[in-house]
């Protein structure tokens, strides 16, 4: 069994909802839409069938519903990787830890995240305001490394040698 995390190192809120989001394991579905503008997540949730959780704490606004009987979540970002990390970690933490013990479940959660919004581009081909669906996204920083990825730990590996 796992150690309990340190107040430190999870931030709850007196509800047992992650610090930043506000959030909880049942605000949480599967299927996650992310966007950096808050007004997006009211521009996407307006189509769902029904909406039953609305939560907005500084530039991170929550809705989730059901479309078409799926049930979504669209959440914020806000700008910027560092507030991409935080949205990223909270999800993880508010599904996959219990904010009563503090301990990582047996058992994790896996979250579908989809990415919407603009960006830019490094082909010159690719006019501005085009549409544009990518597989995967690299970073050009250092973030990468403070991860335990595998396929990053074989690479740093085989430079070291």
């Amino acid at each position: 069994m796992s150690n309990p995390l340190a107040e430190t190192d999870l931030i709850l809120n007196k509800d047992g909802s992650m610090y930043h989001l506000h959030v909880r394991e049942e605000h949480i579905a599967d299927n996650v839409i992310v966007v950096g503008d808050q007004d997006r997540v009211r521009q996407i949730s307006k189509h769902f069938d029904k909406l039953d959780t609305q939560i907005q704490n500084r530039e991170f606004v929550t809705h989730t519903g059901t479309f078409q009987g799926k049930r979504i979540t669209v959440m914020s970002t806000g700008i910027g990787t560092d507030n991409i990390d935080i949205v990223i970690n909270e999800l993880d933490a508010a599904i996959n830890i219990d904010s009563s013990t503090r301990k990582a479940k047996a058992e994790k959660r896996k979250l579908n995240i989809v990415r919407i919004g603009t960006s830019g581009a490094l082909q010159s081909d690719i006019p501005v305001g085009s549409h544009v669906i990518s597989e995967f996204g690299l970073g050009f920083d250092g973030l990468v490394y403070y991860y335990n990825y595998p396929l990053m730990n074989l690479k740093m590996n085989s430079q070291r040698k």
